[in-house]
């Protein structure tokens, strides 16, 4: 959160935003809703509804101001979650991962540890879904490594 007199993501050392696109994210919602809260699909659809103006204010907002995003993509049919009748697998994703700040990172390393991973832009590799964990583990560990380190020093 961050206004004029309130800088939550200034506190932080180090912000990690994890999402899905949008409609992934909302046919996980109808499917949770309906299966765990017995909730209609024109309820849910209320709830989102009401939802969006947070959702394009407060939510997506956020995530200028992480250092890295995991962005989970579907790469099979999610046009229209208000039909869906799956939930897309991690099988059936690859996931974005986005740095604020590139400089630092090994980039042929973890395309060479992860396979099937790509560079898509100068900040951003692509990995297969099933990989998200051990990307984390390969980016994350280091990176608090150093945080671990560097407060240790101060």
């Amino acid at each position: 959160m961050k206004t004029d007199d309130i800088d939550i993501a200034g506190q932080a050392d180090l912000k990690i935003g994890v999402v899905p696109v949008i409609n992934l994210e909302w046919t996980q919602k109808i499917h949770r809703d309906r299966a765990s809260r017995g909730y209609s699909t024109e309820a849910v659809t209320d709830t989102i509804l009401r939802r969006m103006h947070d959702y394009v204010h407060v939510i997506c907002p956020q995530f200028t101001e992480t250092d890295i995003n995991f962005q989970r993509v579907p790469v099979v049919d999610t046009s229209n979650p208000f039909i869906a009748r799956w939930i897309p697998t991690p099988d059936e994703s690859l996931v974005v991962i986005r740095f604020k700040s590139p400089r630092g990172i090994d980039f042929p390393y973890l395309t060479q540890m992860i396979e099937g991973s790509w560079m898509s832009r100068a900040n951003s590799i692509v990995i297969p879904g099933p990989k998200m964990d051990l990307a984390m583990q390969l980016i994350l560990t280091p990176l608090v490594a150093r945080m671990v380190s560097r407060s240790k020093r101060a």
